[in-house]
Protein backbone atom coordinates (compact mmCIF):
# COMPACT_ATOMS: atom_id res chain seq x y z
CA UNK A 1 0.00 0.00 0.00
CA UNK A 2 1.04 3.54 -0.65
CA UNK A 3 2.06 5.97 2.06
CA UNK A 4 -0.62 8.00 0.39
CA UNK A 5 -3.78 8.49 2.26
CA UNK A 6 -6.80 8.67 0.16
CA UNK A 7 -9.10 11.39 0.29
CA UNK A 8 -11.99 9.19 2.34
CA UNK A 9 -9.21 7.79 4.69
CA UNK A 10 -8.42 11.38 5.46
CA UNK A 11 -11.87 12.67 6.27
CA UNK A 12 -12.34 9.45 8.55
CA UNK A 13 -9.25 10.25 10.37
CA UNK A 14 -10.50 13.41 10.90
CA UNK A 15 -13.98 12.62 11.75
CA UNK A 16 -12.14 10.26 14.52
CA UNK A 17 -9.92 13.04 15.63
CA UNK A 18 -12.82 15.02 16.59
CA UNK A 19 -15.18 12.42 18.01
CA UNK A 20 -11.73 11.95 20.60
CA UNK A 21 -11.88 15.37 21.44
CA UNK A 22 -15.68 15.20 22.05
CA UNK A 23 -15.14 13.18 24.33
CA UNK A 24 -12.62 14.56 26.11
CA UNK A 25 -14.58 17.76 26.29
CA UNK A 26 -17.53 16.03 28.23
CA UNK A 27 -15.00 15.29 30.69
CA UNK A 28 -13.45 18.97 30.98
CA UNK A 29 -14.22 22.07 32.94
CA UNK A 30 -12.80 25.50 33.21
CA UNK A 31 -10.15 26.58 30.66
CA UNK A 32 -9.53 23.31 29.70
CA UNK A 33 -13.14 23.10 28.15
CA UNK A 34 -12.59 26.03 26.29
CA UNK A 35 -9.17 24.89 25.29
CA UNK A 36 -10.92 21.93 24.45
CA UNK A 37 -13.93 23.42 22.14
CA UNK A 38 -11.54 25.49 20.20
CA UNK A 39 -9.53 22.71 19.31
CA UNK A 40 -12.75 21.21 17.89
CA UNK A 41 -13.44 24.37 16.43
CA UNK A 42 -10.49 24.69 14.17
CA UNK A 43 -10.64 20.95 13.17
CA UNK A 44 -14.43 21.38 12.41
CA UNK A 45 -13.80 24.42 10.50
CA UNK A 46 -11.10 23.61 8.31
CA UNK A 47 -12.93 19.91 7.89
CA UNK A 48 -15.65 21.70 6.12
CA UNK A 49 -13.53 24.17 4.27
CA UNK A 50 -11.71 20.96 2.71
CA UNK A 51 -14.70 19.03 2.17
CA UNK A 52 -16.70 22.01 -0.02
CA UNK A 53 -13.79 23.42 -1.76
CA UNK A 54 -12.11 20.05 -2.81
CA UNK A 55 -13.59 16.91 -1.87
CA UNK A 56 -17.65 17.40 -2.61
CA UNK A 57 -17.10 19.10 -6.09
CA UNK A 58 -14.50 16.43 -7.33
CA UNK A 59 -16.87 13.15 -6.36
CA UNK A 60 -20.25 15.45 -7.54
CA UNK A 61 -22.13 12.86 -9.31
CA UNK A 62 -25.88 11.98 -9.94
CA UNK A 63 -25.16 9.36 -7.80
CA UNK A 64 -23.72 11.82 -5.02
CA UNK A 65 -25.34 15.17 -5.41
CA UNK A 66 -28.47 15.05 -3.25
CA UNK A 67 -26.02 13.73 -0.40
CA UNK A 68 -23.79 16.21 -1.13
CA UNK A 69 -26.91 18.82 -1.33
CA UNK A 70 -27.81 17.12 2.34
CA UNK A 71 -23.93 17.44 3.86
CA UNK A 72 -24.01 21.12 2.83
CA UNK A 73 -26.77 21.78 4.65
CA UNK A 74 -25.39 20.13 7.68
CA UNK A 75 -22.36 22.38 7.47
CA UNK A 76 -24.19 25.00 7.73
CA UNK A 77 -25.92 24.05 10.81
CA UNK A 78 -22.51 22.91 12.35
CA UNK A 79 -21.47 26.23 11.51
CA UNK A 80 -24.80 28.05 13.04
CA UNK A 81 -23.71 26.19 16.07
CA UNK A 82 -19.72 27.03 16.12
CA UNK A 83 -20.56 30.78 15.35
CA UNK A 84 -22.60 30.77 18.65
CA UNK A 85 -20.40 29.13 20.68
CA UNK A 86 -17.51 31.11 19.55
CA UNK A 87 -19.33 34.35 21.44
CA UNK A 88 -19.92 32.77 24.44
CA UNK A 89 -18.00 31.34 28.21
CA UNK A 90 -17.51 27.95 28.80
CA UNK A 91 -18.94 28.56 31.56
CA UNK A 92 -22.67 30.07 30.52
CA UNK A 93 -25.31 28.36 30.85
CA UNK A 94 -25.91 27.31 27.60
CA UNK A 95 -22.47 26.20 26.62
CA UNK A 96 -23.01 22.70 27.19
CA UNK A 97 -26.26 22.50 25.45
CA UNK A 98 -25.12 23.89 22.43
CA UNK A 99 -21.78 21.27 22.34
CA UNK A 100 -24.09 18.41 22.90
CA UNK A 101 -26.56 20.06 19.98
CA UNK A 102 -23.16 20.18 18.00
CA UNK A 103 -21.50 16.73 18.65
CA UNK A 104 -25.38 15.20 17.72
CA UNK A 105 -25.29 17.49 14.69
CA UNK A 106 -21.77 16.30 13.96
CA UNK A 107 -22.23 12.41 14.58
CA UNK A 108 -25.38 12.55 12.56
CA UNK A 109 -23.31 14.22 9.45
CA UNK A 110 -20.24 11.62 10.06
CA UNK A 111 -22.66 8.47 9.93
CA UNK A 112 -24.41 9.86 6.92
CA UNK A 113 -20.71 10.26 5.35
CA UNK A 114 -18.90 7.07 6.22
CA UNK A 115 -22.14 4.78 5.11
CA UNK A 116 -23.69 6.67 2.21
CA UNK A 117 -21.54 9.13 0.46
CA UNK A 118 -17.87 7.26 0.57
CA UNK A 119 -18.93 3.42 0.01
CA UNK A 120 -20.42 5.17 -3.60
CA UNK A 121 -16.75 7.36 -3.30
CA UNK A 122 -14.95 4.14 -3.07
CA UNK A 123 -16.73 3.03 -6.47
CA UNK A 124 -16.68 5.59 -8.78
CA UNK A 125 -13.23 6.87 -8.00
CA UNK A 126 -10.15 4.16 -8.00
CA UNK A 127 -7.73 4.06 -5.37
CA UNK A 128 -4.88 6.44 -7.72
CA UNK A 129 -7.84 9.15 -7.96
CA UNK A 130 -8.69 8.92 -3.90
CA UNK A 131 -5.31 9.17 -3.26
CA UNK A 132 -4.96 12.31 -5.74
CA UNK A 133 -7.51 13.57 -4.14
CA UNK A 134 -6.46 13.05 -0.38
CA UNK A 135 -2.97 15.22 -1.23
CA UNK A 136 -4.91 18.11 -2.63
CA UNK A 137 -7.06 18.09 0.17
CA UNK A 138 -3.98 17.11 2.64
CA UNK A 139 -2.20 20.60 1.35
CA UNK A 140 -5.06 23.05 1.95
CA UNK A 141 -5.49 21.15 5.66
CA UNK A 142 -1.53 22.02 6.35
CA UNK A 143 -2.21 25.76 4.73
CA UNK A 144 -5.41 26.35 6.98
CA UNK A 145 -3.44 24.99 10.06
CA UNK A 146 -0.32 27.40 9.38
CA UNK A 147 -2.86 30.29 8.78
CA UNK A 148 -4.46 29.41 12.24
CA UNK A 149 -7.32 29.80 14.20
CA UNK A 150 -9.82 28.91 10.97
CA UNK A 151 -12.72 28.92 13.23
CA UNK A 152 -12.61 32.98 13.19
CA UNK A 153 -13.83 32.41 9.48
CA UNK A 154 -17.07 30.11 10.73
CA UNK A 155 -19.35 33.21 11.82
CA UNK A 156 -19.00 35.08 8.10
CA UNK A 157 -20.26 31.66 6.66
CA UNK A 158 -23.42 30.94 8.89
CA UNK A 159 -26.01 33.10 6.03
CA UNK A 160 -26.09 30.24 3.45
CA UNK A 161 -24.42 26.96 2.63
CA UNK A 162 -21.20 26.35 0.14
CA UNK A 163 -21.75 25.88 -3.51
CA UNK A 164 -20.30 22.86 -5.25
Amino acid sequence: MSDDVGAVELLEGQHREVADLFEKLEKASGARKRDLFTQIADKLAIHATIEEREFYPAVKAKRTEDILLESLEEHLGIKRVLADLLKIDADDETFDAKIKVLKETVSHHVEEEETDLFPKVRKLFDKERREALGQEMSAEQAELEDAGNARDQVPAETDQPATI
